[in-house]
């Protein structure tokens, strides 16, 4: 919605042999040249990267993901293996790592599901089933519930209407909808709330909000904060912030990321991999009118070594 620039581009001199190449001799002998490392992944889109791994193959016989692992360590290390990845793979790691195990990190499946468009969606769960031999869809019904688990099961079928066409008409009665199902009634009837933030395209949502607004006077985020609770509560918020400003969600979690005592890397990790190639540098801005300083100075006093330089080529 709206322009968004991205920090990664297609690099124009590429040689995939050249860059493996280079990958071998920065991983052989006694030390490992992370420089090296750093000007390839950080300089190279996706599908060059994918190209990189298939030549490394082929010519060294070994996968470039093993090597990287053995010669790297902690957060340099996850952001290098998270830039191997296609990021629909890369999703799905992170879906299955927040199902896995004892207890469910919902955050994570909020900050993944409720914040990809359609294609990316389809793209991840098929890459899960590639990856895990199982079901996306049927992880998430067995590992949430109520709710939470309608309108992520909502989102998985990725129907989301393409386009930024605006139907005024539609915009007042799924307003008038949503406060008969909210505001206007003794409890929450949230069937109505997952219909229109799952299915409805992004500029009819922001019709519908603002037609909410017209027509009861209050701010859809107020209404949603003051009916729900829990985890079906921030789902709904996360779609409806990304819905007026998709930059400005991202750079709000960044923010909250490196506030305080300690930084959340992983959250760091996944939003400066999975925005590098959409809107990385249209983050940045929003970043730099909320909080009026620099992302990349924010991210350079929170992290350090070679992860600090990681993420700064990939601000870059």
């Amino acid at each position: 919605m709206g322009n968004f620039h991205p920090t990664i581009h297609l690099h124009h001199n590429f040689d995939a042999e050249r860059d493996a190449k280079k990958l071998q001799k920065a991983c052989k002998g006694m030390g490992t040249d992370e420089k090296a490392i750093i000007e390839i992944l950080a300089n190279r889109t996706s599908d060059q990267r994918q190209e990189v791994k298939q030549k490394y193959k082929t010519l060294y016989g070994k996968d470039l993901d093993s090597v990287l692992k053995s010669e790297l360590s902690g957060n340099f290390e996850k952001t290098a293996i998270a830039l191997l990845d296609r990021p629909c793979e890369y999703d799905a790691r992170e879906l299955r790592k927040a199902m896995k195990g004892a207890g469910t990190n919902e955050a994570l499946l909020i900050q993944i599901l409720c914040t990809r468009a359609n294609k990316q969606i389809k793209a991840t769960k098929e890459a899960y089933k590639k990856l895990f031999d199982r079901d996306l869809e049927s992880d998430i019904k067995s590992e949430t519930s109520g709710s939470f688990r309608k309108i992520l099961i909502s989102l998985l079928q990725a129907n989301r209407e393409e386009g930024l066409n605006i139907n005024e008409n539609l915009a007042g009665q799924d307003a008038k909808n949503l406060y008969e199902a909210g505001e206007g009634r003794w409890g929450t009837e949230e069937l109505e709330f997952n219909v229109v933030l799952a299915s409805r395209n992004y500029m009819q949502l922001r019709a519908t909000f603002k037609a909410y607004e017209i027509l009861h006077g209050k701010d859809i985020e107020a209404v949603i904060k003051s009916e729900t609770s829990g985890n079906v509560k921030k789902a709904y918020l996360t779609i409806v912030q990304c819905t007026k400003d998709c930059q400005g969600y991202f750079a709000k979690r960044l923010y909250k990321a490196m506030k305080g005592g300690g930084t959340d890397e992983e959250t760091l990790i996944r939003i400066l991999v999975t925005r590098a190639e959409i809107d990385l540098e249209t983050i940045k801005e929003r970043y730099q009118q909320l909080y009026k300083k620099s992302l990349a100075d924010t991210v350079k006093s929170d992290t350090s070594g070679d992860f600090c330089k990681l993420l700064m080529a990939l601000l870059h």
